[in-house]
C-alpha cells in the first residue's frame, strides 16, 4: 500500500507541476485589434433531430454583429422531428438549410454532415463549426476572427460552458471538462512546439484554405471524436492552433439524469482508447491508482501511508478547484473527485461493453457500426 500510495502522490505532484498546467482555467480567447477588412465567415451547424433546441440557440448565430460577410448553413442531418421547419421558424435572414440523407459508407455521421456544410460554404474564408445546442454571444464571431488574425492562427476553438443546473450535472459536468484538459492540456495544445492537438466541437473557427491543405474533412471522415481529430489534423499540418475556455459560449443541452450523462461519456470513451482492450485495462488501473488509492490510504492505511495519501488527495482536490470556480460551484465538491473518477471508470468500461456488442458511438439512432 505504501508503494502504490507513493506512486499516486508522485503522479499528482507531476500533474500539478509539469503537465502543462492542465488544471488552470486561464486559457481565454486572446484579444487583438480589428483588421482592416473582415473576412467572410460561414457558420456550419450539423443538426440531427434538434427541433426542440434550435429556438434557443440559432437566433444567437443569426444575430451576430460581425462586420464582414456572414451567413449560417444548417445541415438537416436526416432528421425526423421537423428540424428544418424549426430552423425556418427562427428566421430566414442569413440562413441556408441543406438536407443530408445520412453518412456515406466509411464516414461518421457528424463529420459527414459537416462535409455537407462545407460543400455549401465555398464563399467562406473562415468556417465556424458549431453544434446545434450552442448559444453564442452577439460579438462571438467577431472576437474569434480577431483572435485568429492577431497571431495567424488557422484554428481557434473555445470549450463551451456546459449546463450545471441539476445535481448530476454539477457532479459530473465539470469533471468532464477537467478530464478533457487532463488528456489535452490547453497550454500544450496552444504551444507550437508541442505535438498535442485538440479542439472543442461546439466552437471551432478554421481558415478554410488551411483545412483544405491539411486534407479536408475526408482525412478524419471516420472519426467519432471529431473535434480532437480535427484539432490534431490542423496542428500536424504545421498550423498554429488555439484552444481555450469560455463562459459566454454556452451549451443549452440538458442532462437532467445520470443516464443522460452516462450516455454522453460512454458514447465515445472507448473510442478515445482506440478500441484497445490493453489501453482499457491501463486506463482503469490508472484511474483507480491515481484517484482512488489516496482515499483508501487515508481510510485504511497506517500513519505514514495516511499522510502520503492525504498529500495526494489534497493535491488532487486543489487541481479541481479552478474548474469548480469556473462553473461557480461549491468547493466542497473538490474532495469528491475520487467518487466521480469511479463513475467515469464505470462509464468507460460500459463504453467498451457497448462497442463489443456493436452499439458503440450510439447517438440518436446511429452507432459506430451503422456509420461505417
Amino acid at each position: 500500500m505504501l508503494i502504490v500510495t507513493g506512486v499516486a502522490a508522485l503522479a499528482w505532484l507531476y500533474l500539478l507541476l509539469a503537465h502543462g498546467g492542465f488544471w488552470r482555467t486561464s486559457q481565454r480567447l486572446p484579444a487583438g485589434g480589428p483588421p482592416r477588412t473582415w473576412p467572410a465567415v460561414v457558420a456550419v451547424v450539423p443538426a440531427r433531430d434538434e427541433a426542440d433546441i434550435l429556438g434557443l440557440t440559432l437566433p444567437t448565430l443569426l444575430g451576430q454583429d460581425y462586420p464582414g460577410p456572414f451567413r449560417v448553413v444548417l445541415v438537416d442531418d436526416a432528421s425526423t422531428d421537423g428540424t428544418a421547419q424549426a430552423a425556418l421558424a427562427v428566421g430566414t435572414g442569413r440562413l441556408d438549410i441543406v438536407r443530408s440523407e445520412g453518412p456515406p459508407p466509411g464516414w461518421a455521421g457528424k463529420v459527414a454532415a459537416m462535409q455537407t456544410g462545407v460543400r455549401n460554404a465555398s464563399d467562406g474564408e473562415y468556417l465556424l463549426f458549431t453544434d446545434a445546442d450552442i448559444a453564442h454571444p452577439a460579438d462571438g464571431v467577431r472576437k474569434l476572427v480577431t483572435a485568429a488574425l492577431a497571431d495567424d492562427r488557422a484554428l481557434v476553438s473555445q470549450m463551451a460552458l456546459l449546463r450545471t443546473e441539476t445535481w448530476w450535472e454539477r457532479l459530473i459536468v465539470p469533471a468532464f471538462v477537467y478530464f478533457f484538459s487532463l488528456l489535452y492540456p490547453f497550454g500544450k495544445v496552444n504551444d507550437p512546439r508541442s505535438r498535442i492537438g485538440a479542439a472543442a466541437g461546439g466552437c471551432m473557427l478554421v481558415r478554410q484554405e488551411a483545412l483544405e491543405r491539411a486534407g479536408g474533412l475526408a482525412a478524419i471522415k471516420d472519426a467519432l471524436i471529431d473535434d480532437v481529430a480535427f484539432g490534431q489534423l490542423l496542428k500536424r499540418a504545421g498550423n498554429r492552433t488555439w484552444l481555450g475556455l469560455s463562459t459566454s459560449i454556452t451549451s443549452r443541452r440538458p442532462y437532467p439524469k445520470l443516464a443522460d450523462l452516462w450516455q454522453m461519456v460512454a458514447r465515445s470513451a472507448y473510442t478515445q482508447l482506440r478500441n484497445s482492450p490493453f489501453l482499457l485495462v491501463g486506463c482503469v488501473l490508472g484511474l483507480l491508482v491515481i484517484f482512488v488509492t489516496p482515499l483508501l490510504a487515508v481510510a485504511l492505511g497506517p500513519l505514514d501511508v495516511r499522510l502520503l495519501g492525504l498529500l495526494a488527495w489534497l493535491v488532487m482536490a486543489a487541481t479541481y478547484v479552478p474548474m469548480l470556480r469556473l462553473y461557480r460551484l461549491p468547493l466542497w465538491l473538490a474532495p469528491m473527485l475520487p467518487a466521480v473518477a469511479v463513475l467515469y471508470t464505470a462509464m468507460t468500461v460500459d463504453s467498451a461493453r457497448r462497442h463489443w456488442l456493436g452499439k458503440g458511438g450510439a447517438w440518436k439512432g446511429r452507432t459506430a457500426k451503422t456509420c461505417q
